[in-house]
């Protein structure tokens, strides 16, 4: 995983309203990863209220309220498409679930009052990828292996890019992330197309609010 794929999840995050914590600073190449280093980022909502139900399985901007804390595993093989024969063969996308890296994340996550009610106060494991299969049955197959395989919620490197280049103002100096100040010059100088234009379930639109049963 490169730098900026994680730090376009930070950024994500952050924007959101998250604190972030990187779970190490070093890539692991030459040996086998132990439990900690399963994590790549820890993020919780100090914001977050203890009434708010758990948050839906695709996560957009809008569904960033309900979740409470989270391990976030970043796959930013952005050529790929996580079809269900590549989850299939790919154990290392969810080797973040191991029990093992599971221990490690409630030592680094105190538990608190409430997370084991339901709702959304548990600690979620988030994946973040490039893309599922647009067509059916593919990718409601491939949704159904990333939740029996353990995944609470998935990410989308396009969502959370057309989250953030909504949020970036052309008027303001980003000296203090790279990753928003590449953005904010390739917007400035018309190198993007307008994110207007993308349809409402990319931009994840919240839901219309559904009607109560009558007594």
């Amino acid at each position: 995983m490169s730098a900026i794929d994680e730090g376009i999840v930070r950024e994500y995050f952050e924007q959101n309203g998250f604190l972030v914590r990187q779970a190490r600073k070093y890539q692991v190449q030459s040996r086998r990863k132990v439990a900690e280093e399963e994590i790549d980022l820890m993020v919780y909502n100090p914001s977050w209220q203890p009434e708010a139900r758990k948050p839906d399985f695709f996560l957009f901007s809008n569904e960033l309220p309900y979740v409470h804390k989270a391990i976030v595993s970043v796959k930013g093989w952005h050529t790929n498409v996580f079809t269900p024969t590549m989850l299939k063969s790919t154990p290392e996308i969810f080797s973040f679930l191991q029990q093992s890296v599971l221990k490690e994340a409630s030592r680094l996550f105190p538990t608190e009052a409430g997370d084991a009610e339901a709702g959304g106060g548990a600690l979620l494991k988030i994946l973040v990828l490039p893309s599922l299969p647009t067509a059916e049955p593919f990718r409601s197959q491939s949704v159904e292996l990333l939740k029996a395989s353990g995944v609470d919620a998935i990410i989308s490197f396009r969502a959370m890019l057309i989250d953030l280049l909504d949020k970036i103002e052309i008027n303001q100096n980003y000296s203090k992330s790279d990753t928003l100040q590449v953005m904010r010059l390739l917007k400035n100088y018309d190198l993007l197309k307008d994110t207007q234009m993308d349809f409402p379930a990319d931009r994840g639109s919240p839901a219309p609010p559904r009607r109560k049963a009558a007594d």
